[in-house]
């Protein structure tokens, strides 16, 4: 059985044995790898790679920092369908949207690539009598990121890209339940030419994260995961001295209005709500139809549409959607379906004994819908994270806009309309952090930032963009005086700070 290892610079040898947890085959529910469970002792032998690395690659210039990332981008796209199957063959998604997943997160590493610019100071001359005033952004030391099994490609990138730009080194733990990609990923860029020491991967699950967040030399760790952990990492983190950002879970609402054009409103739901099996916090799991006759003429139209969705294999190329990543969560997908209908939600359309012939032991769950859901219900409030579309009915504008902004989550919201006041005040008043306008996932691009309000996200800082750059960089700022005369001569330049004058 092929154990996936840890990427150390300074090698594995001699650490303590860790156990080993199952990788799984979504498509066939068989255990295809073993990935070790570590700890604090495998973090250690991280950072003393990462300690002795990072101050020269800090030293090296932005240009030469940046040829390494455009050299991984290079290796990366050359090993694009590669890394699309083994992604799929352990996350469940389609080999498409596992492709889209690395690319959206080489587009990061393009942004990445301009840090010459991007990671400039300010300058001031004259600020006084011979005094100028200059500010450097200058790298932390060691980064750390903690990863979701849901794009083990593309949020990796999103925390190593800038951070290793800026001049940092970085620690990346990755899923368990899919390691596989993020372990070729460092090995790619060792390649392009990354120092040893610079990029490493650790494995392992509760024990490995609060090593992470309690060891002195990890100045900052980025997080994407559920908001329970994302609230534990961002409080025990910042106890310990670190700068944090932690993304947390979603519930994103598709607002639509009766003048929308529902061929655009049903073809986005299908894509938005059903693809990648839900497993997306940008997903968008709550469409609210404003009016009777709106929410009545939807329902119409997505049943069919849902009813005719193909879940296969990730292989498959006919498959709309895959295997979700592992027999527990489809039970808890499940438990989450069953909530509704005992809360009195109606349930149009069951997908939850789905099975596929020839492969009754791999993780798939068919598409369900929900019409009449409400505010209350507890299956409402809370993240499903899988195939699940729930229709909440609203009289008005006024009751639609207030469902998103007073939910519990504020990751995404989309509204669907034609009307561009309506537009223009939805986006100005509605208590969410990214919207779309006909836009049903609104994922910012890389030179601009994604993050979340309320419980999607903790901590002042977004990912990737000029934010992530803020995020892996400190301020110096420094004052200098050349005057003119020599010291201590007759007319020499007095030094007067200039706000003291």
């Amino acid at each position: 059985m092929r154990v996936i290892p840890h990427v150390l610079a300074l090698g594995a040898e001699g650490l303590p044995e860790a156990p080993l947890g199952d990788v799984f085959d979504p498509n066939s529910g068989e255990v295809q790898a073993k990935v070790p469970l570590a700890g604090a002792a495998v973090l250690d032998r991280a950072v003393e790679a990462a300690r002795a690395a990072q101050p020269a690659w800090a030293a090296t210039n932005p240009q030469r920092r940046a040829r390494v990332l455009f050299q991984f981008k290079v290796l990366v796209e050359r090993e694009m369908d590669s890394l699309a199957r083994l992604l799929a063959s352990e996350h469940g998604k389609t080999i498409p949207d596992a492709r889209g997943d690395i690319q959206r997160g080489l587009e990061v590493v393009e942004f990445a690539c301009g840090i010459p610019h991007a990671q400039k100071g300010e300058y001031t001359q004259g600020a006084g009598p011979g005094i100028d005033v200059y500010s450097m952004r200058v790298p932390l030391g060691i980064g750390a990121g903690i990863t979701p099994f849901n794009f083990p490609a593309m949020i990796p990138m999103w925390m190593f890209a800038i951070a290793i730009a800026c001049g940092n080194a970085f620690i990346l733990k990755p899923s368990e339940r899919d390691p596989s990609v993020p372990v070729r990923l460092a090995e790619l860029m060792r390649e392009a030419g990354a120092p040893p020491g610079i990029l490493q991967v650790v494995h392992g699950g509760p024990e490995m994260v609060n090593a992470i967040l309690d060891h002195p030399a990890i100045a900052a760790v980025s997080f994407v995961g559920s908001s329970d952990i994302a609230q534990h990492v961002y409080a025990r983190g910042t106890a310990a001295g670190k700068r944090v950002q932690a993304m947390g879970g979603a519930k994103n609402h598709g607002i639509v209005l009766p003048d929308a054009d529902m061929d655009q409103v049903v073809n986005d739901l299908v894509g938005a709500a059903f693809g990648s099996a839900g497993e997306r916090c940008m997903a968008l799991p709550v469409v609210v139809p404003v009016g009777e006759a709106t929410a009545d003429e939807l329902r119409r139209r997505l049943v069919p549409r849902i009813e005719a969705l193909k879940v296969g294999r990730s292989d498959d190329p006919a498959a709309d959607y895959g295997p979700v990543v592992t027999a527990q969560h489809r039970e808890r997908i499940r438990g989450w379906i069953a909530r509704g209908v005992e809360e009195g939600a109606e349930l149009v359309v069951d997908g939850r004994n789905l099975t596929l012939q020839g492969h009754e032991k791999g993780f798939f769950i068919g598409p369900s819908l929900f019409d009449h859901v409400r505010p209350e219900m507890e299956s409402y409030r809370q993240e499903i994270f899988g195939p699940v579309l729930q229709i909440v009915r609203a009289r008005d504008f006024e009751e639609a806009l207030a469902l998103p902004s007073r939910h519990q989550y504020g990751n995404g919201v989309a509204l669907y309309t034609r009307n561009g006041h309506a537009a223009r005040e939805f986006a100005a008043r509605v208590n969410v952090g990214m919207v779309g306008i006909n836009v049903p996932i609104p994922v910012p691009v890389a030179y601009h930032t994604f993050g979340g309000w309320k419980r999607s996200a903790f901590g002042d800082h977004n990912q990737h963009g000029p934010e992530g750059v803020r995020f892996w960089t400190k301020v110096k700022t420094v004052t200098q005086r050349w005057p003119d005369g020599s010291a201590g001569s007759a007319g020499a330049d007095v030094f007067v700070i200039p706000t003291m004058a």
